[in-house]
């Protein structure tokens, strides 16, 4: 009898658990970070953005900026909390109309919990509204909103939005933006995109700046303040929209003959990578101190003082080819970053070639033979460089001498069909340097996996690269130089310097700017 008790009680425990839909999962917080092995806290978990709408207003004077910003999103999980990453002070956040409470757990977390959970696959609509003065906030040591004699400028990278706007910071979230500004009359606001208004109403004119291409948090930008504005096309059709500072004083000449290039750059690079990404193109050249450059979407950011030594094309090759590699086809994780940097300076080394003034192996040599095999160079490894030298020189340099050895190795062809066909299959999305090596054998039909250790994986000096055809060959040792990053270099005489090289290496010191 017990034993038909216990059986008819079974059954009717696995009948009311049989009743129990599928969607009473119980709701829980989204993570803090979205998982990035160099950043902890870079991102968050639970949801995913695909449109920022920002309309903030901002004094000079007082450096006070005053925003609401509304995302549309989707959870990616039952969620019953969710974090924003976000600096400024919080006046109110209200999630699917209905206001939600929020917390500061520290760091540049917005702990934000809405009136009601949010089922996975169902839509999000948050809305902040903040203000405070950006200049003042830091993250760490690191700040990323600068003030101007006549305005502000944010830029930075790997992170900068949370000075601005809130939103999950990290490249794995793409999303489109409007970015609406509005500033005293007689200043001008420049940001990414189109311009696709500008109105003027009591003392205030607002600027409507629209991306409706996917764009990775880092890569927004904003600059207010007093510009020149030239407009131009492609030869292709593409605008081309360059600000400069009215107060460049002497280094604007140069900075214009630098950045009036963009459009030749822009389909030259082409030609070698495949259709230009996005709907416009240009860049801009704010009154602010340094000789940093960053790829922001659309239009990268120079510093003036870039050009104080003359015109430096070769940061603009650099930036604009950011556009496809590192803009387009993002990294997925910031230990990827040999997918941005790697192939942007191996832009520089093919414009070096088709001036006329060192072919890429040349470059590779003498970059090479410049630093000794002992040097601490060698001991950061380009596809996992670890997070306190994300921007350290041997992504860049390092990195670039990894892609002339495959090109040796698969021979023009397929090294050039590689290029296009990664940004065919990834255009607007993220990859890995895995996701690059495999693509890398496929086309090509050769196995590169010891190549790619050997250049991106080892923290040695790799044996010197096969030439073109297979066939090996070492380049001789050369003579004194500074690689990006050294103060010095090796002192043996060999190996000509390119005609190129200086100007290469001055780009390559100054593009990219660290302010986690």
């Amino acid at each position: 009898m017990r034993r038909g008790l216990t059986s008819l009680a079974s059954a009717a425990a696995a009948c009311l658990l049989l009743a129990v839909p599928a969607s009473a999962a119980v709701p829980s917080p989204g993570a803090s970070g979205i998982g990035d092995p160099y950043y902890a806290d870079a991102g968050n978990g639970g949801y995913d953005v695909s449109h920022y709408d920002l309309r903030l207003k901002y004094q000079p004077r007082t450096d006070r900026l005053e925003g609401t910003a509304t995302l549309l999103a989707t959870a990616t999980q039952d969620l019953s909390r969710f974090n924003l990453d976000f600096l400024l002070d919080v006046d109110e956040v209200l999630v699917n109309g209905q206001k939600a409470t929020f917390a500061r757990p520290g760091g540049y977390e917005l702990e934000v919990t809405p009136a009601r959970a949010v089922e996975r696959g169902g839509s999000l609509t948050v809305v902040v509204r903040y203000s405070g003065t950006p200049s003042e906030k830091k993250s760490g040591r690191y700040g990323a909103w600068l003030r101007t004699p006549d305005g502000a400028l944010v830029a930075g990278e790997p992170t900068s939005a949370p000075w601005w706007y809130p939103g999950n910071d990290h490249p794995a979230d793409k999303a489109t933006y409007d970015i609406s500004v509005a500033v005293p009359d007689g200043l001008q606001a420049i940001s990414n995109g189109v311009l696709a208004s500008k109105t003027s109403k009591l003392g205030w004119t607002r600027y409507n700046w629209r991306s409706t291409q996917p764009q990775a948090s880092y890569l927004s930008t904003l600059a207010i303040g007093k510009f020149d504005i030239t407009e131009g096309t492609t030869a292709s059709g593409i605008p081309v929209v360059n600000a400069y500072s009215k107060d460049l004083g002497d280094n604007l000449a140069p900075a214009k003959a630098s950045l009036e290039r963009t459009g030749e750059v822009i389909d030259w690079e082409s030609s070698l990578f495949g259709p230009y990404p996005f709907a416009v193109a240009g860049g801009f050249v704010p009154n602010v101190p340094g000789r940093g450059a960053i790829e922001t979407q659309t239009r990268p950011f120079y510093a003036p003082r870039l050009f104080e030594n003359g015109a430096l094309r070769e940061v603009v090759v650099h930036e604009i080819a950011h556009q496809w590699f590192g803009n387009s086809v993002s990294v997925r994780n910031w230990s990827d970053i040999w997918l941005s940097e790697g192939f942007a300076t191996y832009a520089e080394w093919l414009w070096s070639e088709k001036e006329g003034e060192g072919t890429a192996q040349e470059i590779a040599d003498y970059a090479y033979a410049s630093i000794p095999a002992d040097d601490p160079f060698w001991q950061v490894k380009p596809a996992d460089p670890g997070a306190d030298h994300v921007l350290h020189g041997a992504v860049y340099q390092r990195g670039a001498m990894a892609l002339q050895a495959m090109r040796n190795q698969v021979g023009d062809e397929d090294f050039f069909a590689v290029l296009k066909q990664w940004q065919q299959e990834r255009r607007h999305g993220n990859a890995s340097v895995q996701d690059f090596v495999r693509l890398a054998e496929r086309v090509s039909g050769k196995p590169l996996r010891a190549l790619f250790d050997a250049w991106l994986f080892t923290p040695s000096k790799p044996a010197p690269m096969p030439r073109a055809g297979g066939s090996g060959g070492a380049p001789s040792l050369a003579k004194p130089s500074r690689a990006r990053g050294q103060d010095e270099a090796g002192s043996q005489a060999g190996v000509p310097e390119p005609k190129s090289w200086k100007r290469i290496e001055a780009a390559a010191r100054h593009c990219g700017t660290i302010t986690r």
